[in-house]
């Protein structure tokens, strides 16, 4: 597995949807949470942040969420339909969208929220944050494998940038599915690697 040179000048770690109200013990979608925390993903993902901090890497967390009265939000697809229908929402200004622990966000972080679409990055200011930091490569981790994660890579690569995929480092469901993605789609565009590779790669700025 190819071991990428993550210089933490030009390297950013993009968390996705690591958020309450998706993989926290009260998550609107049990299972999706329960294999993040049960495949030791979620773990997996503080350490990364943990060692992106003390490494000088740049760490933002994109988080989704909708407005209470749902003003703009899509409904476009079965799944933006079947998540307004969920007893756990993710609104604004509510512990849903909170990061989840056991993952620290930091003062240095960026929170990037978006109130419509599929990707953290279309439609969002991660794109001109990133350029404003001078980021050319992007590490990212979270959930889900099934949408905003190929979301995020395909995005991220049309953009310029190079993707970083730590393949225990995200999920989805069923679990499974993760190894076909990582697989059929994302290891053709993205350098796919282990947390335990990233970790090692920031260790020595610790």
């Amino acid at each position: 597995m190819p071991q990428p040179d993550l210089d933490p000048a030009t390297t950013a770690l993009l968390t996705v949807e690591c958020q309450n109200g998706v993989v926290g013990e009260e998550s609107a979608l049990p299972e999706l949470a329960k294999e993040a925390r049960d495949s030791g993903m979620l773990g997996r993902v503080a350490a990364l942040v943990d060692a992106a901090h003390a490494a000088g890497v740049q760490v933002l967390h994109a988080v989704a969420e909708r407005r209470p009265d749902g003003l703009a939000a899509n409904a476009n697809a079965r799944l933006f339909r079947a998540a307004a229908k969920l007893p756990v929402r993710q609104l604004t200004g509510t512990r849903a969208v909170q990061v989840a622990a056991p993952i620290e966000v930091a003062g240095n972080d960026l929170v990037v929220r978006r109130l419509h679409g599929l990707s953290p990055i279309s439609g969002t200011d991660v794109d001109a944050l990133l350029r404003n930091l001078g980021i050319r490569t992007l590490v990212v981790a979270g959930v889900s494998s099934n949408i905003a994660i190929p979301n995020t890579v395909f995005d991220a690569v049309n953009l310029g940038y190079r993707v970083v995929v730590p393949s225990d480092a995200i999920a989805g469901v069923p679990a499974a599915y993760t190894a076909e993605v990582i697989h059929n789609s994302l290891a053709l565009v993205a350098t796919v690697t282990t947390a335990e590779a990233v970790l090692a790669q920031w260790a020595p700025a610790r």
